[in-house]
């Protein structure tokens, strides 16, 4: 399979990074949101990713279940996205070896962080980027 979605985006509307120390693998998930007219339960404008992309460091189970993330979350409803789970991505790729399935559950951790970034910010009305993200970091580095 050749890796989709893959690569950085500019300006998301969402972004999320996750890690695991003990195999050193490292995604990040970003996303953008389109707003329907067709209302959620909840009353407000149905939110879709319309767009995903990832940059995954690690392994080729990493990258596999990245790329299998944002195939499944493309033209998903946020709410329908947030319930991709480990073992739905595992059974998308047909299956993963026991000592890989801590790659697919990176992969559904980096898209909800992705999913929760995009809310916290709409709820704010603010657009941090990563790239704002790191320079805020880098800032307070420099003033310690």
């Amino acid at each position: 399979m050749k890796p989709k979605n893959q690569g950085s985006m500019k300006n998301p509307d969402g972004f999320g990074t996750v890690g695991n120390p003990t195999c050193g693998d490292i995604m990040t998930m970003y996303i953008k949101v389109k707003k329907t007219k067709n209302k959620s339960r909840n009353g407000r404008d149905k939110e879709i990713i319309s767009d995903i992309k990832f940059e995954t460091l690690g392994c080729a189970a990493a990258i596999a279940t990245s790329s299998m993330v944002t195939e499944m979350a493309k033209g998903k409803s946020l709410d329908d996205a947030f319930k991709i789970t480990r073992q739905s991505v595992a059974d998308e790729l047909e299956g993963l070896p026991p000592a890989k399935m801590h790659c697919s559950n990176l992969a559904e951790g980096a898209l909800k962080r992705a999913i929760e970034d995009y809310r916290s910010k709409a709820e704010k009305g603010s657009k941090k980027t990563p790239e704002k993200t790191k320079k805020a970091a880098a800032t307070k580095k420099k003033k310690k």
